[in-house]
Protein backbone atom coordinates (compact mmCIF):
# COMPACT_ATOMS: atom_id res chain seq x y z
CA UNK A 1 0.00 0.00 0.00
CA UNK A 2 1.61 3.22 -1.16
CA UNK A 3 0.29 5.84 1.24
CA UNK A 4 0.93 9.53 0.72
CA UNK A 5 1.78 10.24 4.33
CA UNK A 6 2.67 13.73 5.43
CA UNK A 7 6.05 13.79 3.78
CA UNK A 8 8.21 14.95 6.60
CA UNK A 9 6.28 13.74 9.63
CA UNK A 10 9.31 12.14 11.22
CA UNK A 11 10.97 15.55 11.34
CA UNK A 12 8.61 16.75 14.03
CA UNK A 13 7.35 20.30 14.06
CA UNK A 14 8.73 20.58 17.57
CA UNK A 15 12.08 19.43 18.85
CA UNK A 16 11.26 16.31 20.86
CA UNK A 17 13.45 14.74 23.48
CA UNK A 18 13.95 11.20 22.20
CA UNK A 19 15.53 10.22 25.50
CA UNK A 20 12.28 10.61 27.41
CA UNK A 21 10.60 7.22 27.80
CA UNK A 22 6.85 7.46 28.38
CA UNK A 23 5.95 3.75 28.23
CA UNK A 24 8.15 1.08 29.84
CA UNK A 25 7.05 -2.54 29.47
CA UNK A 26 9.09 -5.03 31.46
CA UNK A 27 8.74 -8.83 31.10
CA UNK A 28 5.01 -8.50 30.45
CA UNK A 29 2.93 -11.67 30.52
CA UNK A 30 -0.78 -12.05 29.91
CA UNK A 31 -2.15 -15.58 30.24
CA UNK A 32 -5.80 -16.59 29.98
CA UNK A 33 -6.84 -19.56 32.12
CA UNK A 34 -8.72 -22.30 30.27
CA UNK A 35 -11.35 -24.31 32.05
CA UNK A 36 -11.47 -28.07 31.67
CA UNK A 37 -13.61 -29.33 28.82
CA UNK A 38 -13.66 -29.24 25.03
CA UNK A 39 -12.03 -26.22 23.40
CA UNK A 40 -11.79 -26.21 19.61
CA UNK A 41 -12.46 -29.97 19.68
CA UNK A 42 -9.52 -30.50 22.06
CA UNK A 43 -10.24 -32.11 25.41
CA UNK A 44 -8.60 -30.09 28.18
CA UNK A 45 -8.13 -32.42 31.15
CA UNK A 46 -6.03 -30.11 33.29
CA UNK A 47 -5.70 -26.38 33.75
CA UNK A 48 -3.96 -24.76 30.82
CA UNK A 49 -3.28 -21.23 29.66
CA UNK A 50 -3.47 -19.24 26.46
CA UNK A 51 -0.17 -17.37 26.50
CA UNK A 52 -1.32 -14.28 24.59
CA UNK A 53 1.68 -12.17 25.65
CA UNK A 54 4.68 -14.05 26.97
CA UNK A 55 7.59 -12.11 28.49
CA UNK A 56 7.80 -8.97 26.35
CA UNK A 57 9.92 -5.92 27.19
CA UNK A 58 10.00 -2.68 25.19
CA UNK A 59 10.11 1.09 25.61
CA UNK A 60 8.19 3.81 23.77
CA UNK A 61 9.72 7.28 23.69
CA UNK A 62 7.93 10.59 23.74
CA UNK A 63 6.73 11.81 20.36
CA UNK A 64 7.44 8.58 18.46
CA UNK A 65 5.17 6.11 16.74
CA UNK A 66 5.97 2.58 17.85
CA UNK A 67 4.64 0.11 15.27
CA UNK A 68 3.67 -3.34 16.53
CA UNK A 69 3.07 -5.84 13.75
CA UNK A 70 2.23 -9.50 13.40
CA UNK A 71 -0.38 -11.97 12.19
CA UNK A 72 -3.85 -12.12 13.73
CA UNK A 73 -3.73 -13.87 17.09
CA UNK A 74 -0.09 -13.06 17.85
CA UNK A 75 -1.02 -11.01 20.96
CA UNK A 76 -0.39 -7.47 19.74
CA UNK A 77 -3.90 -6.18 20.56
CA UNK A 78 -3.75 -7.88 23.97
CA UNK A 79 -0.52 -6.02 24.69
CA UNK A 80 -2.23 -2.75 23.77
CA UNK A 81 -5.16 -3.51 26.06
CA UNK A 82 -2.74 -4.26 28.92
CA UNK A 83 -1.11 -0.85 28.44
CA UNK A 84 -4.59 0.71 28.70
CA UNK A 85 -5.30 -1.47 31.74
CA UNK A 86 -8.34 -2.89 30.01
CA UNK A 87 -6.80 -6.29 30.73
CA UNK A 88 -5.24 -7.45 33.97
CA UNK A 89 -1.56 -8.35 33.89
CA UNK A 90 -0.43 -11.88 34.74
CA UNK A 91 3.21 -10.92 35.40
CA UNK A 92 5.66 -8.14 34.71
CA UNK A 93 5.18 -4.39 34.86
CA UNK A 94 3.98 -1.52 32.71
CA UNK A 95 5.02 2.01 33.63
CA UNK A 96 3.12 4.84 31.96
CA UNK A 97 4.61 8.30 32.50
CA UNK A 98 6.60 6.81 35.38
CA UNK A 99 3.62 5.22 37.13
CA UNK A 100 3.27 1.46 37.57
CA UNK A 101 -0.29 0.95 36.30
CA UNK A 102 -0.73 -2.32 38.23
CA UNK A 103 -0.82 -0.42 41.50
CA UNK A 104 -2.99 2.58 40.55
CA UNK A 105 -5.97 3.47 42.74
CA UNK A 106 -9.30 4.49 41.16
CA UNK A 107 -8.52 8.21 41.32
CA UNK A 108 -5.12 7.69 39.73
CA UNK A 109 -6.66 5.42 37.11
CA UNK A 110 -9.11 8.17 36.13
CA UNK A 111 -6.16 10.49 35.52
CA UNK A 112 -4.49 7.77 33.45
CA UNK A 113 -7.64 7.41 31.34
CA UNK A 114 -7.39 11.12 30.59
CA UNK A 115 -3.77 10.95 29.44
CA UNK A 116 -3.95 7.59 27.65
CA UNK A 117 -6.62 7.00 25.00
CA UNK A 118 -7.41 4.45 22.30
CA UNK A 119 -8.80 4.25 18.77
CA UNK A 120 -10.09 0.78 17.94
CA UNK A 121 -10.25 -1.04 14.63
CA UNK A 122 -13.92 -1.03 13.73
CA UNK A 123 -15.66 2.37 13.83
CA UNK A 124 -19.01 0.63 13.42
CA UNK A 125 -18.75 -1.10 16.80
CA UNK A 126 -16.92 1.49 18.90
CA UNK A 127 -19.44 4.34 18.77
CA UNK A 128 -23.05 4.17 20.08
CA UNK A 129 -25.05 4.21 16.81
CA UNK A 130 -28.07 6.20 18.06
CA UNK A 131 -26.31 8.89 20.10
CA UNK A 132 -25.46 12.14 18.38
CA UNK A 133 -21.77 12.95 18.05
CA UNK A 134 -22.06 16.15 20.11
CA UNK A 135 -23.53 14.35 23.13
CA UNK A 136 -20.96 11.59 22.84
CA UNK A 137 -18.15 14.15 23.04
CA UNK A 138 -19.88 16.06 25.86
CA UNK A 139 -19.98 12.98 28.07
CA UNK A 140 -16.23 12.49 27.80
CA UNK A 141 -15.48 16.18 28.37
CA UNK A 142 -17.79 16.43 31.40
CA UNK A 143 -16.46 13.22 32.96
CA UNK A 144 -12.87 14.45 32.85
CA UNK A 145 -13.73 18.13 33.47
CA UNK A 146 -11.74 19.32 30.46
CA UNK A 147 -13.37 22.75 29.99
CA UNK A 148 -16.10 24.81 31.67
CA UNK A 149 -19.67 23.86 30.77
CA UNK A 150 -20.37 27.04 28.83
CA UNK A 151 -17.35 26.29 26.61
CA UNK A 152 -18.16 22.65 25.84
CA UNK A 153 -19.97 23.10 22.52
CA UNK A 154 -17.26 25.40 21.18
CA UNK A 155 -14.65 22.86 22.29
CA UNK A 156 -16.53 20.03 20.56
CA UNK A 157 -16.83 21.95 17.30
CA UNK A 158 -13.12 22.68 17.41
CA UNK A 159 -12.39 18.96 17.89
CA UNK A 160 -14.57 18.07 14.92
CA UNK A 161 -12.76 20.64 12.81
CA UNK A 162 -9.38 19.20 13.78
CA UNK A 163 -10.39 15.76 12.50
CA UNK A 164 -11.87 17.11 9.26
CA UNK A 165 -15.58 17.10 10.16
CA UNK A 166 -17.75 20.19 9.72
CA UNK A 167 -20.19 21.61 12.27
CA UNK A 168 -23.12 19.69 10.79
CA UNK A 169 -21.68 16.47 12.20
CA UNK A 170 -22.24 17.78 15.73
CA UNK A 171 -25.93 16.74 15.52
CA UNK A 172 -25.47 13.62 13.39
CA UNK A 173 -25.61 10.05 14.66
CA UNK A 174 -22.84 7.52 13.89
CA UNK A 175 -25.28 5.28 12.05
CA UNK A 176 -25.66 8.01 9.42
CA UNK A 177 -21.89 8.34 8.84
CA UNK A 178 -19.56 6.56 6.45
CA UNK A 179 -16.73 4.39 7.76
CA UNK A 180 -14.13 7.13 7.36
CA UNK A 181 -16.36 9.73 9.01
CA UNK A 182 -17.02 7.38 11.91
CA UNK A 183 -13.33 6.80 12.44
CA UNK A 184 -12.76 10.57 12.41
CA UNK A 185 -15.45 10.91 15.10
CA UNK A 186 -13.74 8.15 17.11
CA UNK A 187 -10.44 10.03 16.84
CA UNK A 188 -12.17 13.22 18.00
CA UNK A 189 -13.49 11.37 21.04
CA UNK A 190 -9.98 10.11 21.84
CA UNK A 191 -8.61 13.65 21.53
CA UNK A 192 -11.33 15.13 23.75
CA UNK A 193 -9.38 14.42 26.96
CA UNK A 194 -6.20 16.05 25.57
CA UNK A 195 -4.20 12.81 25.87
CA UNK A 196 -0.44 12.43 25.60
CA UNK A 197 -0.43 8.81 24.42
CA UNK A 198 -2.84 6.95 22.11
CA UNK A 199 -3.07 3.25 21.33
CA UNK A 200 -4.13 2.86 17.68
CA UNK A 201 -5.40 -0.70 17.35
CA UNK A 202 -5.64 -1.44 13.61
CA UNK A 203 -7.25 1.99 13.04
CA UNK A 204 -7.47 1.70 9.23
CA UNK A 205 -7.94 -2.03 8.65
CA UNK A 206 -11.74 -1.84 8.30
CA UNK A 207 -11.62 1.10 5.86
CA UNK A 208 -11.36 1.35 2.08
CA UNK A 209 -7.86 1.89 0.72
CA UNK A 210 -8.42 5.53 -0.29
CA UNK A 211 -9.91 6.31 3.13
CA UNK A 212 -7.01 4.58 4.87
CA UNK A 213 -4.59 7.09 3.37
CA UNK A 214 -6.71 10.02 4.58
CA UNK A 215 -6.94 8.68 8.14
CA UNK A 216 -3.20 7.94 8.29
CA UNK A 217 -2.43 11.47 7.09
CA UNK A 218 -4.79 12.86 9.73
CA UNK A 219 -3.14 10.84 12.51
CA UNK A 220 0.32 12.07 11.53
CA UNK A 221 -0.85 15.68 11.33
CA UNK A 222 -2.44 15.43 14.78
CA UNK A 223 0.73 13.87 16.18
CA UNK A 224 2.81 16.79 14.96
CA UNK A 225 0.32 19.39 16.14
CA UNK A 226 -0.35 17.89 19.57
CA UNK A 227 3.01 16.25 20.36
CA UNK A 228 1.37 12.83 20.67
CA UNK A 229 2.98 9.44 21.22
CA UNK A 230 1.45 6.45 19.42
CA UNK A 231 1.44 2.70 19.79
CA UNK A 232 0.32 1.73 16.28
CA UNK A 233 -0.89 -1.89 16.04
CA UNK A 234 -1.28 -3.43 12.57
CA UNK A 235 -0.77 -6.57 10.53
CA UNK A 236 0.27 -4.71 7.36
CA UNK A 237 4.00 -4.03 7.22
CA UNK A 238 3.62 -1.52 4.39
CA UNK A 239 1.45 0.70 6.61
CA UNK A 240 3.84 0.25 9.53
CA UNK A 241 6.76 1.31 7.32
CA UNK A 242 5.11 4.67 6.54
CA UNK A 243 3.93 5.67 10.01
CA UNK A 244 6.42 4.20 12.49
CA UNK A 245 9.70 5.36 13.97
CA UNK A 246 10.38 2.00 15.64
CA UNK A 247 8.97 -1.42 14.77
CA UNK A 248 8.41 -4.48 16.94
CA UNK A 249 7.47 -7.79 15.27
CA UNK A 250 5.41 -10.28 17.28
CA UNK A 251 4.86 -13.98 16.72
CA UNK A 252 2.73 -16.18 18.98
CA UNK A 253 3.07 -13.96 22.05
CA UNK A 254 6.79 -13.26 21.61
CA UNK A 255 8.74 -10.29 20.29
CA UNK A 256 10.99 -11.70 17.56
CA UNK A 257 12.52 -8.52 16.11
CA UNK A 258 12.86 -4.90 17.23
CA UNK A 259 14.56 -2.07 15.33
CA UNK A 260 14.26 1.50 14.04
CA UNK A 261 12.00 1.45 10.99
CA UNK A 262 14.66 2.37 8.44
CA UNK A 263 17.07 -0.30 9.68
CA UNK A 264 14.40 -2.98 9.86
CA UNK A 265 13.31 -2.57 6.26
CA UNK A 266 16.79 -2.14 4.87
CA UNK A 267 17.79 -5.41 6.51
CA UNK A 268 15.11 -7.73 7.88
CA UNK A 269 16.81 -10.35 10.05
CA UNK A 270 14.23 -12.74 11.45
CA UNK A 271 12.81 -15.26 8.95
CA UNK A 272 9.28 -14.39 10.11
CA UNK A 273 9.83 -10.68 9.43
CA UNK A 274 11.23 -11.56 6.02
CA UNK A 275 8.16 -13.64 5.26
CA UNK A 276 5.84 -10.77 6.19
CA UNK A 277 7.81 -8.32 4.06
CA UNK A 278 8.09 -10.67 1.11
CA UNK A 279 4.33 -11.20 1.07
CA UNK A 280 3.87 -7.49 0.29
CA UNK A 281 4.49 -6.81 -3.44
CA UNK A 282 5.52 -3.20 -2.73
CA UNK A 283 8.01 -4.03 0.01
CA UNK A 284 9.51 -7.01 -1.81
CA UNK A 285 10.07 -4.83 -4.89
CA UNK A 286 11.48 -1.78 -3.09
CA UNK A 287 13.79 -3.74 -0.75
CA UNK A 288 14.45 -6.70 -3.09
CA UNK A 289 13.31 -9.25 -0.52
CA UNK A 290 13.23 -12.83 -1.80
CA UNK A 291 9.91 -14.58 -1.44
CA UNK A 292 9.73 -16.83 1.63
CA UNK A 293 6.98 -19.46 1.63
CA UNK A 294 5.87 -20.57 5.08
CA UNK A 295 4.58 -24.10 5.52
CA UNK A 296 2.19 -25.43 8.12
CA UNK A 297 -0.33 -23.71 10.36
CA UNK A 298 0.27 -21.22 13.18
CA UNK A 299 0.67 -23.34 16.37
CA UNK A 300 -1.89 -23.03 19.13
CA UNK A 301 -1.05 -20.51 21.89
CA UNK A 302 -2.48 -23.08 24.31
CA UNK A 303 0.38 -25.47 23.59
CA UNK A 304 3.15 -23.54 21.78
CA UNK A 305 6.15 -25.47 20.39
CA UNK A 306 9.21 -25.99 22.55
CA UNK A 307 12.27 -23.96 21.71
CA UNK A 308 11.74 -21.25 19.10
CA UNK A 309 8.00 -20.91 18.52
CA UNK A 310 8.56 -20.22 14.84
CA UNK A 311 10.67 -23.30 14.11
CA UNK A 312 7.69 -25.41 12.95
CA UNK A 313 7.19 -23.03 9.99
CA UNK A 314 10.71 -21.71 9.47
CA UNK A 315 12.58 -22.80 6.30
CA UNK A 316 15.94 -22.23 8.04
CA UNK A 317 15.36 -24.15 11.29
CA UNK A 318 17.85 -26.70 12.59
CA UNK A 319 18.02 -29.02 15.60
CA UNK A 320 18.82 -26.34 18.19
CA UNK A 321 15.68 -24.39 17.28
CA UNK A 322 13.35 -27.11 18.59
CA UNK A 323 15.23 -27.54 21.87
CA UNK A 324 16.23 -24.07 23.06
CA UNK A 325 14.41 -20.75 23.11
CA UNK A 326 16.41 -17.92 21.48
CA UNK A 327 16.86 -14.64 23.33
CA UNK A 328 16.26 -11.20 21.89
CA UNK A 329 19.80 -10.02 21.19
CA UNK A 330 21.47 -7.27 19.17
CA UNK A 331 23.71 -8.40 16.32
CA UNK A 332 23.57 -4.79 15.07
CA UNK A 333 23.44 -1.63 17.16
CA UNK A 334 19.83 -0.91 18.04
CA UNK A 335 18.57 -3.89 16.03
CA UNK A 336 17.42 -6.83 18.16
CA UNK A 337 16.41 -10.27 16.88
CA UNK A 338 15.39 -13.54 18.46
CA UNK A 339 16.99 -16.12 16.18
CA UNK A 340 19.91 -18.60 16.45
CA UNK A 341 21.07 -17.62 12.95
CA UNK A 342 22.51 -14.48 14.58
CA UNK A 343 23.55 -15.74 18.02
Amino acid sequence: MDVDIVSDHKNKMKEISRNETVIEIGHLKKYYVLRKGFIDKILVREQKYVKAVDDISLDIRRGETFGLVGESGCGKSTLGRCVLRLESITAGNIRVFGQNIRSLADRQLKKLRKEVQVVFQNPYSTLPPHKIIGNMLKEVINHHEIVKRDMIKEYCLDLLGQVGLSEVFYTKKPKALSGGQRQRAAIARALATEPKFIVLDEPVTALDTSIQAQILNLLMELQNKRDLTYLFIAHDLSVIRHVSDTVGVMYLGKLVELAPTKELFQKCLHPYTKSLASSSPLLSEVYRIDRIELTGEVPSPIDPPAGCRFHTRCPFSFSRCSKEEPKLIGPDKGHLVSCFLYS
